[in-house]
Order: structure tokens, then C-alpha cells, then sequence
């Protein structure tokens, strides 16, 4: 383990760079994804995948606005992992939740923490609400699994926008949260090859992000090593944290929304209701007189 750790907050920035050229983020999350791991008693190779995860979509958070907005990234895949979710609004509030959190696998090839194997391949989708009618959602196969190449491969292929995304958790080994962050770099219309070309040498070049961040780096540090002669300027920075919306009141409806046959089918089995939130873990329990007070509203 490295001496160094950053110890502060979790948050996300975005900025520009080569005179407009360039669109780059980067976001620090260990506080965050070591409150998922806690929440949901992951194993490290599942806190990997869905800290990564969320990283992703903290940062691209920070294309929305406000609390109403909100970005998904859904991975579906073969692995014993099933599939990870994970979503964040225009605030910065993040939650997270992988179908079977429990996976434990071998290293892989590499001495690292096997993501792919735990993915296997499926799709991964990007789900945008912006309060319209319908959400925008695109779709595209996992190429690595390891859902940093993924998501550079989805902006490329699905909305034309060339990327490059650098994702990592590093666990502790008593299964807690190390350091963990990300960065994506994307050329907007108009980027020179000059500058494309620069870019691609600098990640190739860039030492690896976990160790990078456990050295104490910043977000900050890290858009400025890449783009070191670029004239980058941050545009915008947001605190990042792991808050789910979920409420009574909200599960409530939900219960309504099942219709009255299956309320009454649970009223009829004469045992309080517990509704577990997927993202949070939080229990909400209702008595079976409250029940049947849901069975009348959903008359």
C-alpha cells in the first residue's frame, strides 16, 4: 500500500482545455463507494465493479441540472454479478446497488480484482431523465467488461464523441475502500488530430489511477498531469455523495402501483410487509392494517 491517501471529500469536477477542444472530468469517490460497500456488504471484487460504477455516472452527473435530473448507467451481464446499477442527479447525489453482492472470485491474469469475470458479457445502458416525456436511453455490448473501456467504447460508437475513461477502486484487504475515482477526457467537434494524438499519449503514459490517487493526488492533480500545456481550466466542481430518494411515501405508491389483487393476496397472507429499497438497503416495514389503508386508496 502506498504511505499516502487522500483524505479529502468526495467530489467532481469538469473543465475545458486547448481552447475549447477538449471536455474533461474526473472525480474523487472513496468516502461514497466505501458507504455503498458498507450498505450492501459487498465483496471487493463486486465493491470494484459497482465503485467504478458509480464513479462514472458522478461525473457524468455534472452535464445535468438540479435534483430533477438525473443519468443511469445499467450493466447487464453474464457473470455471477448479474448486473450493477447506478444512478445520480444534477446535485451530485449518488446511489448504487449490484444485483448478487457477494461474488468472490479469484484474481485474475493480472493480480487484480477479476471485474470482467464478475460482469461477463451483456449490455450496458445509459439512461438519461431530464423531465421530458421519455427518458433517453442507449445501448451498447460490453467489450472488456470492465466497464471503463465500455463506457469510452458506448460515447465513440453510440453518440459520436471520440473518449477516453480511466476507472479504479482500490480495496483494502479487510474488503474496505482504499482510494477510489476516475477520469474521461472527450474531443469536441473541431479537436485537431495534433490534439487527439497528444491526448492518447497521455493516458497511455499516465501512471495507474489507484496508485495515482493513493498517493494523495487530487482531481485537480489529475486533469492538470493530462493536460499539462493545454491551457485547462475548471468549469465547474460538485461535491459527490451516496444518498438514495427513496421515502415512505414513495414506497407506498409502489405498493399501490402492484393493484388491488396482490394487495389483497398479501393482506389475505396475515403477515407485516417489508419493502427493501434495491439502492439503499433501507427497510420499510407496514403493518397489515396499514395495507389494507393502501388497499382502499388503490380502490
Amino acid at each position: 500500500m502506498c504511505e499516502a491517501k487522500y483524505e479529502g471529500p468526495d467530489y467532481a469536477i469538469r473543465g475545458t482545455a486547448a481552447d475549447g477542444q477538449v471536455l474533461a472530468f474526473a472525480v474523487s469517490t472513496a468516502k461514497m463507494v466505501q458507504e455503498a460497500h458498507e450498505r450492501h456488504k459487498t465483496s471487493p471484487v463486486v465493491t470494484a465493479a459497482l465503485g467504478r460504477t458509480m464513479s462514472a455516472v458522478s461525473m457524468m452527473s455534472l452535464q445535468l441540472k438540479g435534483a430533477e435530473e438525473e443519468i443511469s448507467i445499467q450493466i447487464k451481464g453474464s457473470g455471477p454479478v448479474g448486473g450493477i446499477s447506478a444512478v445520480a442527479n444534477g446535485e451530485g447525489d449518488v446511489r448504487g446497488y449490484a444485483e448478487v453482492p457477494d461474488v468472490d472470485l479469484p484474481l485474475n491474469a493480472k493480480g487484480k480484482l477479476d471485474v470482467a469475470e464478475a460482469l461477463g458479457i451483456g449490455v450496458m445502458s445509459i439512461v438519461k431523465d431530464l423531465g421530458l416525456k421519455e427518458p433517453y436511453v442507449g445501448s451498447t455490448h460490453l467489450v472488456t467488461s470492465e466497464i471503463a473501456e465500455d463506457l469510452a467504447y458506448y460515447f465513440t460508437a453510440s453518440e459520436q464523441i471520440p473518449s477516453a475513461v480511466a476507472l479504479g477502486v482500490l480495496v483494502n484487504p479487510d474488503g474496505s475502500v482504499w482510494t477510489s475515482g476516475g477520469y474521461m477526457l472527450q474531443l469536441l467537434p473541431g479537436a485537431t488530430d495534433e490534439v487527439a494524438d497528444m491526448l492518447q499519449e497521455r493516458c497511455q503514459n499516465f501512471p495507474q489511477l489507484t496508485t495515482f490517487l493513493a498517493e494523495g493526488h487530487t482531481p485537480e492533480e489529475v486533469l492538470e498531469t493530462l493536460l499539462e500545456g493545454l491551457n485547462f481550466q475548471i468549469m465547474a466542481k460538485q461535491p459527490v455523495q451516496f444518498k438514495c430518494n427513496c421515502n415512505r411515501d414513495r414506497v407506498e405508491r409502489a405498493l399501490i402501483s402492484i393493484g388491488e389483487k396482490d394487495l389483497q393476496s398479501l393482506i389475505d397472507e396475515g403477515e407485516d410487509v417489508d419493502m427493501n429499497c434495491h439502492y439503499c438497503g433501507r427497510t420499510y416495514h407496514f403493518t397489515i392494517d396499514e395495507v389494507k389503508e393502501l388497499l382502499k386508496k388503490a380502490r
